[in-house]
């Protein structure tokens, strides 16, 4: 872990509140947030466990306050592509360059960015046949880089259409999701490091204020304005991260 300054504290704080607002506001994507900005001055082998923790903790309390709309149908065919995907992650977090890790979540951001920005959405309902290979890249993609949501996302916004069902839905399923990779990240010892402790307790507070006030917006916002909304903060921290990979 490299010495963090005032200044890096405060701004990991603040990238915190924006992550876990826009998670209060959708279920998903304080992963696409966080990460990328955390990992301009920590690394990867850090932020990626520690954003398990956190998004654990969210995933816990966004699930429980809206179980009653889980899609158990949807969820379901997810699970065993999820198990093959977090453990073909987490031995590529050990072993792949981080230059390359850099980069290649940089790229997989940005394209996400404009596919919300540009709110690309059918309005058909696809098969459930691409469950398993949209679970297996969320899988390999969230051991990688904490940032899983995408292939999830895309897959369910296709079959779900009542947003908080969706919400629900989702939410519950970064939470089993992220248990496996606790289990894995603990067996590859990536999250048996001291500093995450502090770290968590610090970020605590900071989750549950982001939560909360991202819960009292999410009521006000049509689906395609909050699409957008992360659309453009995720091209602000892809674009971030392919400089600091590249300088």
């Amino acid at each position: 872990m490299p010495t963090l300054s005032t200044f890096d504290f405060a701004l990991a704080g603040w990238v915190l509140l924006l992550a876990y607002f826009i998670r209060g506001i959708s279920g998903f994507g304080s992963g696409l947030v966080a990460v990328p900005l955390l990992a301009l001055f920590l690394p990867l082998t850090f932020v990626v466990p520690f954003m398990l923790v956190m998004d654990f903790t969210a995933s816990a309390v966004l699930g429980h306050s809206n179980r009653q709309q889980v899609d158990w149908a949807e969820l379901k065919p997810l699970i065993p592509g999820s198990i093959v995907g977090v453990i073909a992650g987490a031995t590529l977090l050990l072993k792949l360059d981080q230059s390359a890790l850099l980069t290649a979540l940089g790229l997989f951001v940005l394209a996400f960015a404009l596919r919300s920005l540009l709110y690309l959405h059918g309005e058909a309902p696809i098969s459930k046949l691409w469950a398993w290979p949209a679970s297996l890249a969320g899988g390999t993609v969230s051991a990688l880089f904490g940032t899983g949501g995408p292939p999830y996302v895309i897959y369910l916004s296709h079959r779900i259409r009542d947003k908080g069902v969706f919400r629900a839905t989702t939410s519950l399923l970064f939470l089993m999701e992220g248990g496996l990779r606790g289990a894995v990240f603990i067996a590859t010892g990536l999250l048996l490091q001291k500093e995450l402790v502090l770290a968590y307790l610090g970020g605590l507070p900071i989750l549950a204020l982001g939560l909360w006030l991202g819960s009292k917006v999410h009521l006000g916002l049509s689906n395609a304005q909050m699409t957008r909304l992360i659309g453009a903060l995720l091209l602000l921290s892809g674009g971030s991260l392919l400089w600091k990979a590249w300088i």
